[in-house]
């Protein structure tokens, strides 16, 4: 086994995983998950730059991850950061202050890249499932992108594509700097035209229609299960791998956009950060299940930051195999 610490940074949450993984046997050992809503997409989608109390949100708990780090004795770090960073104009300033708080480059990926490591973190499980179909079209839905990718054992086509819960909150449901609390049908309407416009480019490159099950990653879509499943507290392993249907997704989705933020903010699963642009979050899931004709989404909490880690085992394993010889 080896240790490894992996950070996922999108549009509103950054994210850390230390564990033991061993990239052959595909078994990974949580010592340390954990997450913090920074919003460091704060209005990237408007002015084109990440705003400066974003990144001293996004450098706080970058420090507090370097403590966690250290503390586990992690063999190697990985920072990859997503759809906010490769969009604005100073990501130089994220970059500097990242390297110089956790002594690592981050890697500003492609969209592309982003999901094949979404893909080989939520479906190194699921390959044991003999009773669900193939291929997997696993959806990332996150702050600013939305990543599809097709496959069985591994990504055979994958595309990012730019809707995401906190790009089309901005976009759409703020009117002078505040939240439309609940949005109209007109704002609704709004986000639905870029979700398909969305998806069509998507069907461009990935062969949605060939999809048998569909899997969802990340916050929006673990929202939405927890509160189909109706719990009192977040819980990782009642969400992980849960079954919604698409009836339950439409229902959540209505409710999410037609309730107001201190009704959304008392649903007891609701992380904070969440509360505002969940309505976007679950629509987008709702319109990506009504293209595909899903029934059902399979929900994992393992995505992107599994994906990273065992990469980075992989590499580790690689380079002490070649010391070796």
């Amino acid at each position: 086994m080896t240790r490894v610490a992996a950070v996922d940074c999108g549009t509103n949450s950054i994210r850390l995983l230390v564990a033991d993984c061993d990239p052959v046997t595909g078994e990974l050992t949580d010592l340390d998950r954990r997450m913090t809503v920074v919003r460091l997409g704060q209005g990237v989608d408007k002015t084109g730059r990440l705003a400066p109390e974003a990144l001293e949100r996004t450098f706080a708990a970058c420090r507090e991850y370097a403590a966690v780090i250290k503390e586990h004795g992690a063999e190697r770090v990985r920072f990859v950061a997503t759809s906010a960073s490769r969009d604005a104009e100073n990501r130089e300033d994220f970059v500097r202050g990242v390297r110089d708080i956790l002594g690592v480059e981050p890697e500003v990926i492609s969209g592309d890249l982003e999901a094949e490591f979404s893909f080989t973190g939520s479906t190194k499980e699921l390959a044991a499932h003999e009773h669900l179909e193939r291929p997997f079209l696993v959806v990332d839905i996150g702050g600013g992108s939305t990543e599809f990718v097709v496959g069985e054992e591994h990504a055979r086509a994958a595309r990012s594509v730019d809707v995401g819960c906190v790009r089309m909150t901005e976009r759409h449901l703020v009117v002078d700097g505040v939240v439309t609390d609940p949005p109209t049908q007109e704002q609704i309407a709004a986000i639905r035209a870029d979700v398909e416009a969305a998806l069509d480019l998507a069907a461009e490159t990935v062969p949605l229609a060939e999809a048998r099950t569909l899997v969802g990653l990340a916050g929006s879509v673990t929202t939405v299960a927890a509160i189909a499943l109706g719990l009192t507290e977040y819980d990782w392993s009642a969400i992980h791998h849960s079954r919604i249907s698409y009836e339950q997704v439409r229902e959540i989705s209505e409710r999410m956009l037609t309730t107001t933020h201190a009704e959304r903010a008392a649903i007891p699963v609701m992380h904070p950060g969440r509360v505002d642009v969940i309505g976007a979050g679950a629509l987008v899931l709702l319109a990506i299940m009504e293209r595909i004709g899903a029934s059902e989404v399979v929900v994992s909490e393992h995505d992107i930051l599994d994906g990273i880690a065992f990469r980075t085992a992989e590499e580790v394993e690689a380079e002490a195999d070649k010391r070796r010889v």
